[in-house]
């Protein structure tokens, strides 16, 4: 990403963009290495860094070195360069990945201060927004059969494709499905994602007089912004949950991520030393969106009565999970042991599933709905062969 941004770097916009860019790089080292210090304490085998920094985990840290170098001061200067160095770029799938990866980051501020890089809630297709009558046209195409893909944290819609493969286009290839990429901006609250994708889908269903057949398959963060839509839909009286017939899940935190709760951990260790209290501030610079990955909050009601960096404890309440929808779960372990305590190197095998030892919380996802992988990464669910024939499976291909 960093040299796609710097090919043209002559004027003295793109300096400053590529400066800001450049001279982060160091900070997130010191959060990175506390991570790997805190995860491998908290594990019987120390892990290797590979294994510890993979999928999600790594992305955020790698991106979050482009918004903190000025800690202590404000960052809208360097986003603001940041900013004018994008506009200056053409369009491409790393400009895209790194706008993704910044919203992640630090989304909530940027829509806080309307900064034109918070990346707005869309349906798209091959990377460009659809309008309502391309929409229209999609709906007509598959004869009302959809296929709604939501990526996770700090991606985006074109980050579904990985290694040649995308899961969207081949079970739609396959099925006849018509595939529609939500995309968003992650950093915000997951209630909030929540709110505007069942509005997005109601809008979706009005534009159209036949009975839609609508399927979400969510990668991630993806999951728990669904499952925050069905919510907020059903207490909207909205018209398509009653068109919402599938609801597939790739390795979605249902009860939390080891990536935030070990992000929780340093504030606590580094908050409690004087010498420490500025990199503790430091590992602050984190998103609504991630801070709500540290126990899978849905409702606004997981988080409005804390302050979001309090280690405070599980404060959710329970939520099942869509009734008269069916639902399923795809889990995974980064090694061949189904016992690795990182699970997918982002969320534990117990959460992915939705199993958790309080009744109240468990989701019940029946047995032969779930599935659970070796030696698959949280980013290879996107890519893993074995993954694409489960879902070929679910969704009734072949």
């Amino acid at each position: 990403m960093q040299e796609n941004l710097s090919k043209k770097g002559h004027s003295k916009t793109q300096g400053v963009g590529r400066l800001t860019i450049d001279a982060v790089l160091a900070i997130t080292d010191i959060v990175e290495s506390m991570h790997k210090r805190v995860t491998s304490h908290t594990t019987e085998k120390s892990v290797t860094d590979k294994e510890t920094l993979s999928g999600i985990s790594g992305l955020v840290y790698r991106n979050i070195r482009s918004v903190t170098a000025l800690v202590g001061k404000s960052i809208d200067g360097p986003l603001a360069a940041l900013s004018k160095t994008l506009d200056s770029q053409p369009e491409s799938a790393s400009t895209e990945a790194l706008l993704a990866a910044l919203n992640g980051v630090l989304g909530d501020h940027l829509l806080f201060r309307d900064n034109s890089l918070a990346i707005p809630m869309h349906f798209r297709k091959n990377g460009q927004t659809l309008s309502d009558v391309q929409l229209s046209d999609e709906i007509k195409q598959s004869h009302g059969k959809l296929l709604i893909l939501v990526h996770g944290l700090c991606m985006n819609d074109l980050q579904w494709c990985r290694e040649g493969h995308d899961h969207g286009a081949e079970l739609a290839k396959e099925s006849g499905m018509s595939a529609i990429y939500l995309h968003y901006n992650t950093g915000l609250h997951i209630s909030d994602n929540g709110e505007q994708f069942a509005n997005l889908l109601e809008s979706l269903v009005g534009l159209s007089d036949r009975q839609l057949d609508i399927n979400i398959l969510a990668h991630s963060m993806g999951g728990l912004v669904s499952r925050s839509a069905f919510y907020t839909a059903k207490i909207s009286g909205h018209k398509w949950p009653a068109q919402l017939k599938k609801l597939v899940f790739l390795g979605t935190p249902h009860h939390g991520a080891a990536l935030e709760k070990a992000g929780n951990w340093i504030d606590l260790i580094l908050g409690s030393h004087a010498y420490t209290v500025p990199f503790a501030r430091l590992v602050k610079v984190r998103s609504s969106g991630i801070t709500d990955l540290r126990y899978g909050n849905v409702q606004q009601s997981d988080w409005n009565t804390t302050e979001r960096f309090e280690f405070s404890g599980d404060k959710r309440q329970p939520l099942a999970l869509p009734e008269n929808v069916r639902c399923f779960a795809v889990a995974s372990s980064a090694n061949k042991s189904i016992n690795y305590p990182l699970g997918d190197g982002l969320v534990s095998i117990k959460s992915a599933l939705g199993e958790h030892q309080n009744s109240a919380f468990n989701l019940q996802i029946p047995d032969n709905q779930k599935w659970l992988g070796t030696n698959i990464n949280h980013m290879q669910l996107l890519s893993d062969p074995k993954v694409y024939q489960v879902l070929k499976k679910w969704f009734e291909i072949g």
